[in-house]
């Protein structure tokens, strides 16, 4: 197993929302970014209100990490709106594993397991 190596998930956070359903952020469903490594990607034209980043970008690292199937944040996907008058959420999806190495990743070496 590659010691300097590690992975983790790709995101996509998407707004859905009941049919119809008036959404206050200026979102309409189907908008989203994804999260590659610590990279956010919008599609181009797209915006995306920082509100609603501020209510799921504290789960975002722990979402890209591998849990334990039984874990909430394996089962979890939906965070709702920030602004309590809006029906809409915000969908995290774990879409595939990237790999990542930790020398290009931190100026911080791994420490020496040999005893």
């Amino acid at each position: 197993m590659d010691e300097d190596g590690f992975d983790l998930w790709d995101l996509r956070v998407e707004v859905v929302a009941p049919p119809g359903a008036k959404l206050w952020c200026g979102a309409v469903p189907g908008d989203h970014f994804e999260l590659r490594g610590e990279m956010l990607h919008l599609p181009p034209g797209q915006g995306f209100s920082v509100y609603s980043l501020a209510a799921v970008l504290p789960l975002l690292a722990a979402k890209q990490r591998m849990t334990h199937p039984a874990d909430w944040m394996s089962t979890d996907a939906e965070v709702a709106c920030p602004d309590p008058n809006c029906p809409s959420r915000l969908r995290i999806t774990r879409l595939a594993k990237r790999r990542f190495r930790h020398a290009d990743t931190t100026a911080v070496p791994l420490k020496d397991s040999t005893p």
